[in-house]
């Protein structure tokens, strides 16, 4: 520092000291030729001091915009089957990386059916990804997300990713901590500009509770230059005390003080045979029942409900295929799961014979899209894709005696939309659901959405 100093100052009066030796040389107390060479040989020295002193600065701005900066990506890709927002932080050499997404949503029902709630308009969520890769092979990631527009009114604020991961091979790979569970197309990749329509399928809400996510651990990696991927970690279980009629969504533990007398392991493949086409698979297994013990309330309904909460082994298997390719997009999905002690669970539970839990869950869907904007502007980035999705839901598939399933939870979905996107993370949303039920049909709705991903 002392060198640098004293170059900066000899710098600043460099113009001075060749003006003394050239009065010098002028006054007869210096040879000319001698002044030209000093002041030839200083210059020299002067801009060797510079240019090494500028190099350092050059350095250390770089580094500090490489460790602070928040990058601005052209495009996001996902990296080992988190969402292309939540990606960012891979693709950094080192240093914060800043995403998020957002999606605002309106439900109408249609008036002139029966049965039908009051219309909604919802913020319905903002989630903000925050990462940090310390070197080339270790990384923290998060996601924050605020629902339903804050705290008051039925809204939240929960932590839906909190990982640590240990980059080490391209085939294997560690990470620790809040996980989301590598199931169907939508619980790790749920930004709303990734899938059709301004609701997600049901199959994946209910029946894989998305989004899904629990403390655990695990590997992941991929093979043949990508075209194979897996993951696979072991995490705490779910919590048959929330599960219902309707699905295993009550049962998530999301992380908050979860209960571990009970672990579920849940693994997935996914390939890639040709270009475009994707198949995979994902089964998740373990016991739910967490050696709880429920206290019936005084006066309870049946009298006998309350007591130890069974183990309640719980698997959840689905399987998965999309196509995209020239335009059209083509995805399907279906997911079955089986619930042990089912009648036990049912009625340490309680409630009526009809909203029994069934041992065995199933469902499915299959959608089509095409883009229809290289028609019109064939170089733009812009798509625009009309789209319909059928799916089927029964949450009662088999209910053993003496519960007794409930009809108007064997259901079919048709949602058919139109999706516009005026830039690559921004997307807007049109769409008319019809849901038909084994026990009559229900108001059909209408929304109108928009969601981004940054």
């Amino acid at each position: 520092m002392a060198r640098t100093s004293f170059t900066t100052n000899r710098h600043a009066g460099s113009h001075g000291w060749g003006a003394l030796v050239a009065l010098l040389a002028a006054v007869g107390l210096a040879p000319a030729a001698f002044a030209e060479a000093e002041d030839e040989e200083s210059r020299e020295e002067r801009i060797g001091d510079l240019e090494e002193t500028m190099q350092v600065v050059i350095e250390e701005i770089d580094a500090l915009r490489k460790i602070f900066a928040v990058p601005e990506e052209g495009g996001l890709t996902s990296y080992a089957g988190l969402a292309p927002g939540a990606s960012k932080v891979y693709q950094r050499d080192r240093g914060l990386s800043i995403g998020g997404y957002g999606e605002v949503r309106f439900r109408g029902q249609v008036a002139d059916q029966a049965g039908g709630s009051q219309d909604i308009f919802d913020a319905l969520r903002l989630a903000l990804y925050v990462g940090y890769k310390f070197n080339d092979w270790i990384v923290v990631n998060s996601e924050v997300e605020f629902e339903h527009a804050g705290t008051g009114g039925g809204g939240s604020v929960s932590t839906e990713l909190l990982i640590l991961d240990f980059l080490l091979r391209d085939y294997f790979n560690a990470r620790a901590g809040l996980l989301l569970l590598p199931m169907g197309f939508l619980n790790e990749i749920h930004e709303p500009v990734f899938y059709f329509s301004n609701s997600r399928p049901e199959v994946e809400q209910r029946l894989i509770p998305t989004t899904w996510r629990e403390n655990g651990a695990g590997i992941y990696g991929s093979f043949l230059e990508d075209r194979v991927r897996y993951r696979m970690y072991g995490v705490n279980g779910l919590d048959a005390a929330g599960f219902s009629a309707s699905g295993f969504r009550g049962g998530r533990q999301k992380g908050s003080r979860a209960l571990s007398d009970h672990f579920a392991f849940v693994g997935r493949v996914d390939v890639e045979p040709l270009l475009g086409l994707q198949l995979g698979g994902s089964v998740y297994y373990g016991k739910s029942g967490q050696n709880q013990t429920i206290v019936a309330p005084p006066g309870a309904n049946p009298p006998g409900m309350g007591g130890a909460v069974p183990d309640a082994p719980t698997t959840i298997w689905e399987v998965h295929g999309q196509l995209k390719r020239a335009g059209a997009h083509v995805r399907a999905l279906y997911a079955q799961s089986l619930l042990g002690d089912s009648v036990e669970l049912s009625a340490v539970l309680g409630g009526d014979p009809g909203e029994s839990i069934a041992r065995r869950m199933n469902g499915g869907y299959v959608e089509f899209a095409y883009d229809l904007m290289p028609w019109f502007l064939p170089d733009s980035e812009m798509t625009l894709e009309p789209f319909y999705r059928y799916e089927r839901l029964n949450t009662q598939q088999s209910v053993r005696a003496p519960g007794v399933a409930d009809p108007t939870l064997d259901q079919r979905y048709h949602v058919l939309g139109l999706q516009y996107k005026p830039h690559p993370q921004v997307v807007l949303k049109l769409d008319y659901r019809n849901i038909d039920s084994a026990g009559g049909e229900l108001p059909d709705e209408v929304e109108v959405g928009f969601g981004f991903v940054f």
